[in-house]
């Protein structure tokens, strides 16, 4: 071993090292807790982390949105979020070593990653303000400054000291600072949460101030068969709180339904309207029983529900602002539902003005909305996938054309129009379950909203199609249960269903993903008989 390999290594230089990367963590942690502060008084969706990721949620892949929606359904926002807060501090431990040498270019690297979080605020579609990059900035400066601070605490070593971070190192003064920025850090985060909490009250209180007005046009009574007593089959209305939940805001939005306000506008409008929560709730009022399906919806997936709407006939206040649909020699053919954070949505004129229960959602489950779910109001038009019928958090109604407007998803390559297509599903026996030999009962439920189900067919294996039994319908607009009393004898199986809609199309077996308009295939599981 040559006397260099001896020569014992520099304890100082790795020493050092990992105060500067500490040091850059405390900065960005300092730098986001003052801008999560700031953002809570400017408004929550300007924060750097919901600004960044609702950039990244605009520009990433359709194919890397659906792989996320698969893996981690509702989560898919918690893990992006984390994500970026993983690559913030990567970054940060980086510039926090860049700091050791280059002190200025450290701090300099703080204050680019704030302007990059200002640009993400300012050029979100619900920026309308330049007050949106306050947080971003504010923050950027604070976490800068800690940095050149915290990292002036630590001159560079000399050579020939291994014992520490250098002579002349503050190290009483890295401590305090240090933990003073700990500290702030974590009372500016405490703070900014509370701030955030409180900054929805009101729309909170406005929700819970809400008295539904009975229906004037009730919904059917449930038929007394629709719900089969069979064991894990999902219940014919799904509980708001099981309700899935599909769409890009990482910040759920809270309306204060008294200050709420819906615009009426556009092409072939002749009557413009503003229309308030309680103009809504003075209207005649519908209730409808309705199957919404999420276009991102895999073959067996489970995002689809049903529930029990309460709302106006979105035709009806058409009208009444001079709408006429392109069948009647309307100019306009799309109508756009524009949400509060920016989301568009585009709906054929056609299809809302052909006198489905197209509505303008006020209640869900006998109950106002759910924030999660459009509070105080939404728009839904069955029998068309979400992405361009359901806008949540409604606030204006433009009509133009399709040839002169896409729409948010339309720009991502999904189709214009999107009627759902004829799909059914196995609940019960799940993928590998293990029943016993014997009678097993396999049932699920099929939809084809605003169609209605026909049949629905399961095969065990290669074997012929045997005919499921229905239960029964409680409209076309809703999805229907099914079951079928299997005679399972021992080893692996495949079971399939596929399902009939009222117009005579049967399911193709023909898979495809979601992308352009919405999956097809026949669902299966695969199970082992003992």
């Amino acid at each position: 071993m040559s006397d260099e390999e001896k020569k014992p290594r520099n304890p100082g230089t790795v020493t050092r090292g990992g105060l500067g990367a500490l040091s850059g963590l405390l900065a960005a942690c300092a730098a986001l807790a003052v801008a999560e502060l700031v953002a809570a008084a400017v408004r929550p969706q300007a924060g750097p982390v919901v600004a960044v990721g609702g950039a990244a949620i605009d520009r990433t892949p359709i194919a890397v949105k659906d792989w996320a929606i698969r893996n981690f359904g509702t989560n898919d926002k918690l893990i992006l979020q984390l994500g970026i807060l993983a690559v913030l501090a990567l970054f940060a431990l980086a510039l926090g070593v860049l700091a050791l040498r280059h002190r200025r270019a450290g701090a300099a690297g703080v204050l680019l990653f704030g302007a990059v979080g200002a640009a993400a605020a300012t050029s979100r579609p619900d920026s309308t303000s330049v007050t949106d990059a306050l947080p971003s900035v504010l923050g950027a400066i604070v976490g800068a400054g800690l940095l050149y601070v915290l990292v002036g605490r630590l001159p560079a070593p000399p050579r020939d000291v291994p014992e520490g971070p250098g002579d002349g190192w503050d190290r009483r003064g890295f401590v305090i600072a240090a933990t003073a920025a700990a500290a702030s850090s974590a009372g500016a985060g405490v703070l900014g949460r509370v701030l955030r909490g409180s900054s929805g009250q009101e729309a909170v209180a406005s929700r819970k101030n809400i008295d539904l007005p009975p229906p004037d046009s009730r919904a059917p009574a449930i038929p007394r068969n629709a719900q089969l007593r069979v064991a894990g089959v999902s219940p014919f209305l799904t509980p708001n709180s099981d309700f899935y939940r599909v769409d890009t805001a990482l910040v759920v939005p809270k309306v204060d339904a008294t200050a709420w306000r819906l615009r009426v506008h556009g092409e072939g409008v002749t009557r413009e309207k503003t229309l308030t929560f309680e103009d809504l709730l003075r209207r005649e009022l519908i209730e409808r029983d309705i199957t919404l399906t999420c276009v991102s919806n895999e073959v067996g997936g489970p995002y689809v529900g049903n529930a029990r709407w309460i709302g106006v006939r979105l035709a009806d206040l058409l009208e009444e602002c001079g709408v006429r649909p392109p069948s009647a020699g309307g100019p306009a053919d799309q109508l756009v539902a524009r949400s509060v954070d920016g989301m568009t949505i585009g709906s054929p004129v056609e299809d809302v003005m052909d006198g489905r229960d197209a509505m303008l959602v006020v209640g869900m489950n006998g109950r106002p909305l759910p924030f999660d779910h459009g509070f105080p109001v939404r728009m839904l038009v069955p029998g068309l996938y979400g992405y361009v019928s359901a806008c949540k958090w409604i606030e204006d109604i433009e009509l133009t054309t399709f040839d002169a407007y896409d729409s948010y998803w339309v720009k991502r390559d999904w189709a214009r129009e999107a009627p759902i297509k004829t799909q059914s599903r196995i609940d019960t026996p799940k993928p590998f379950a293990r029943p016993k030999a014997g009678t097993v009962m396999v049932a699920g439920v099929a939809w084809a909203q605003h169609r209605g189900i026909d049949r629905v067919e399961v095969r065990v294996d290669d074997g012929p199609w045997q005919e499921a039994t229905l239960a029964a319908e409680d409209s076309r607009d809703t999805w229907r249960q099914w079951s079928y009393a299997w005679q399972a004898t021992k080893g692996g199986h495949t079971l399939t269903v596929r399902a009939t809609d009222r117009t005579g199309e049967t399911q193709t077996e023909k898979r495809t993903r979601t992308v352009p308009d919405g999956a097809s295939g026949w669902h299966s599981v695969v199970v082992t008989v003992e």
